[in-house]
């Protein structure tokens, strides 16, 4: 069976996936031969798309909300409580809290933490630390999903660097969206550039379908995996890309005592950023950017923090 990054089989010496790749995949065959079909998710409806941008703009508003407390000498159990209450007072859900049995309503996850940090009153931020804020809330039975890495005071030039290239690995993926093209069109976009810069993306932990679950039918690669599902982009679908950038290795561990906390294997340094995306007819909405970055067509802002 041929690969899609092997040499297509027509003998015009490009790769599969920028030759044949799609007719193929819409005939269901190749050179002759069976060939998988693409997977098709069913789109969101009206309705829905308009749910999803409701839930979208208020989980953007609250990383906004919590964007000018994330300073030196903060708990992240403090965190918690700020954005617990701010998701409250406006009638929705924190989606995280009770999630699996994950106590919180927030992820806090510091320095060579990767994902899932639980927010304690004993870990307090210090000048010098990096921290990934990742907020989901349920708006009118809608999920929203997206973080933000934060640099607290002065941090060393290799974890400026880090930070700055996981917001432009979500960039870069953002950007790789467009209907027609498969889901692989993602990590093809992020993982080549995260290589070049001297930093490797997390495997075992990947962006996913949203939308009136937390987690729904289909994940989404931020590393390039020959055996990923071909999964094709049609508008109305909605999901999540938000790639885990490590400074050193790609392997992580798992914590053992809270079965949530997830770290870098080698201790090195982690970032993320993270949207939710709805993909449109001719591109994409980035739904958790808020009305005021896009007003300022913010893209990348470097003042302390970054966000796309």
């Amino acid at each position: 069976m041929i690969n899609r990054n092997d040499p297509c089989w027509c003998g015009s010496g490009k790769k599969y996936k920028r030759c044949h790749f799609f007719e193929d995949a819409a005939s269901g065959k190749k050179n002759g031969s069976t060939a998988p079909r693409m997977k098709e998710f069913p789109p969101k409806t009206m309705k829905e798309m308009q749910g999803m941008q409701r839930a979208g703009v208020f989980n953007g508003e609250l990383i906004d909300f919590i964007r000018p407390y994330i300073k030196a000498g903060i708990s992240t159990e403090e965190i918690n409580t700020f954005i617990h209450r701010y998701t409250i007072d406006h009638g929705h859900i924190p989606a995280c809290l009770g999630y699996h049995g994950y106590p919180k309503s927030v992820c806090t996850s510091i320095n060579n933490v990767v994902c899932h940090g639980i927010p304690s009153k004993d870990a307090l931020l210090h000048d010098g630390d990096i921290v990934n804020i990742d907020c989901t809330t349920i708006v009118n039975g809608y999920f929203a999903d997206s973080s933000e890495t934060f640099m607290i005071g002065s941090v060393s030039a290799e974890a400026r660097h880090l930070v700055m290239v996981s917001a432009e690995a979500l960039i870069r993926g953002i950007d790789a969206v467009k209907p027609g093209l498969p889901l692989a069109a993602i990590a093809e976009a992020i993982e080549p550039f995260v290589l070049s810069q001297g930093c490797s993306v997390v495997h075992q932990y990947t962006g996913h379908g949203i939308g009136k679950k937390f987690h729904e039918s289909f994940s989404v690669y931020h590393h390039i995996d020959r055996e990923c599902d071909n999964v094709v982009l049609r508008p109305g679908m909605t999901f999540t890309i938000e790639p885990m950038i490590n400074l050193g290795g790609w392997p992580v561990t798992l914590d053992e005592n809270d079965g949530w906390t997830v770290r870098t294997a080698d201790g090195s340094l982690s970032s993320q950023f993270e949207h939710t995306i709805l993909v449109t007819a001719d591109g994409s909405e980035t739904l958790t950017r808020t009305p005021s970055q896009i007003a300022a067509g913010v893209r990348l802002l470097v003042d302390g923090t970054a966000f796309v």
